[in-house]
């Protein structure tokens, strides 16, 4: 079955947890990347270690780069059948199904492909990943040469004879695949692009990993908790390279309090954890707040209450960040939308946490720490490291009262001076205090700390035609699903405001809403948070909401009906 020749191809392979889904993509998105061409990739997983349902998509393009999630199914490669039972409402009668005749359930347009025949043919169903691997290559076209050199390199910590069983096993594939090309049952015309080849490939995760590097962190303590343990584990592997220490903590109250330590003792310290871990670290983000220290504090995003959906994504953490901690103090509020966003603003988070010594936080969420797309290496020039540490004298004064509200950071042993914190209310020099109106001067002073904060100010992102009708506001990883729901619209009448700093919310957002004739806002939770926040700050009601709360992430054609519905 020839596809309708078109630009951009979306494969689904899917199957049980332990069948290799995992590895399929990483392996196939590096191929297609190598292969020139632009290319995507998410996961959705069950919180099992064996058997549910997993899947991931693999979109691939040659004019335009590929960075979000669509419903649409071009080819499936299921390994057995629950997985066609749960991706049943994407499948559709052009959808091509390529699998075992037992596997197939009626949904799609059925070839029969024999990959359990052909991986017991190589020694066992363990080898079906990488049929499947050799099978999507060999219709598409590409190199068997690229494709073995990409497998082997995943395999290269095994025995030989494991990577020489996965080389007959991926020969089997390709060739199999390449007949279905040759004959015309199964073939994409998707050509490569050699714009392509200088791109990086990189998710999340790795992004804001690399960007915190660049904005000198060389501290990390956290408690493992999907989804965040992938930064934790990008910046350990790492760790040799750039001096970094990253300790896995026995809790995450103990994590905290190390990023803390290491704060106060000259390092640059970051937390990464999920909504519930990061429950257990709000008595720590208070005595930051009280001790006036820098932190970095990651949340990966994860739908609750208590574990919710432990595998799957949500916006729901917004207020928990915003309000966490017992007392009040100043803090900021990061949020990346795009791969690029990560590295920049974690870089940031950095500059900001030392400059304003405050808890500033990266919010993202596991659709973004998990999703692959090739970007353009990052731009380092101008990146700069702030330390925002000063030499002590004697007499220095941790907490002293200045307009700005900063009082200048010293560390132990940079310096003549006691570098004094306390986690009780205490007087300029740090010692404790009850006496009132001392108490309420250090409040005020550290409430003054953000009231010049606009020179630091991360700007909301503006798209579309400034005499636009009706604006769409987002946040977060709903960025780029919105950006190509629009592109498919086409209407000169909508135009997006996406928000990478959500709090404090930058003074030119009322100029912004205030010119629509109507504002939707689109988020991945139950009651619009961020939504919730503007009236609060802004005393500006949003119109229109399209909310999502499922644990899935938006996907285009979904956004692309429903913002034609609230934009009418």
């Amino acid at each position: 079955m020839k596809q309708p020749a078109k630009d951009d191809i979306s494969i689904v392979l899917a199957g049980q947890a332990g069948q290799g889904i995992e590895t399929i993509e990483s392996v196939l998105v590096r191929i297609l990347k190598h292969a020139c061409y632009n290319v995507f990739a998410t996961k959705e997983y069950m919180s099992r270690v064996r058997l549910g349902a997993n899947s991931t998509e693999i979109r691939m393009s040659s004019k335009n780069k590929v960075n979000c999630y669509i419903d649409r199914i071009d080819l499936l490669v299921p390994l057995e059948k629950q997985s066609i039972a749960r991706l049943k409402s994407r499948i559709t009668a052009s959808t091509i199904v390529l699998c075992d005749a037992e596997v197939f359930t009626g949904f799609g347009h059925h070839i029969d492909f024999q990959f359990t025949a052909m991986a017991e043919d190589v020694g066992g169903k363990i080898f079906t990943s990488t049929i499947a691997i050799g099978a999507v290559c060999g219709i598409l076209g590409i190199s068997i040469d690229l494709v073995a050199s990409k497998v082997k390199k995943e395999f290269s910590d095994k025995k030989e004879e494991i990577v020489q069983k996965n080389m007959v096993a991926l020969q089997k594939g390709y060739d199999a695949g390449a007949e279905l090309a040759t004959a015309g049952t199964v073939k994409f015309d998707v050509v490569t692009n050699a714009c392509v080849a200088e791109d990086i490939l990189i998710n999340g995760a790795e992004a804001i990993a690399l960007g915190a590097i660049a904005g000198g962190c060389n501290f990390i303590s956290s408690y493992p908790m999907s989804p965040s343990t992938a930064v934790l584990s990008s910046l350990a592997e790492k760790s040799k390279i750039f001096d970094i220490i990253a300790e896995q903590a026995e809790d995450e109250i103990a994590a905290i309090n190390m990023a803390l330590g290491a704060w106060y003792a000259g390092a640059r310290g970051m937390v990464t954890t999920s909504g519930g871990g990061f429950a257990l670290m709000c008595e720590g983000v208070s005595l930051a707040g009280m001790i006036e220290s820098p932190i970095v504090i990651h949340i990966g995003q994860r739908p609750g209450p208590a574990t919710g959906l432990p595998t799957r994504t949500e916006q729901g953490d917004l207020n928990l960040a915003l309000y966490a901690g017992h007392g009040v103090f100043p803090r900021i509020i990061l949020a990346p939308g795009t791969i690029e966003d990560g590295f920049y603003l974690a870089q940031k988070a950095f500059n900001l946490a030392a400059k304003y010594q405050v808890p500033v936080f990266i919010l993202s969420d596991q659709y973004y720490i998990d999703s692959y797309y090739n970007v353009l290496p990052f731009n380092l020039d101008g990146i700069t490291i702030e330390s925002g540490v000063v030499k002590t004298a004697k007499g220095y004064k941790r907490y002293a009262l200045t307009s700005s509200g900063i009082s200048p950071r010293g560390i132990p042993k940079n310096g003549d001076g006691l570098v004094l914190i306390d986690s009780d209310e205490h007087d300029e020099e740090g010692h404790i205090t009850e006496d009132f109106s001392v108490r309420t001067a250090m409040v005020d002073k550290r409430l003054r700390k953000l009231a010049n904060f606009k020179d630091d100010m991360v700007q909301p992102r503006f798209s579309g035609n400034t005499n636009y009708k009706f604006l769409v506001v987002s946040w977060g990883s709903t960025c780029n699903a919105i950006e190509e729901a629009l592109a498919i619209i086409g209407d000169p009448a909508i135009a997006h405001l996406h928000f990478l700093q959500v709090y404090p919310i930058p003074p030119v957002t009322k100029r912004y809403l205030d010119k629509a004739k109507k504002t939707i806002l689109v988020e991945g939770n139950a009651t619009g948070q961020f939504g919730q926040l503007i009236k609060q700050e802004l005393c500006v009601d949003i119109d229109r909401k399209v909310l999502k709360y499922s644990g899935e992430p938006f996907h285009v054609e979904e956004l692309v009906a429903k913002i034609k519905k609230e934009a009418s």
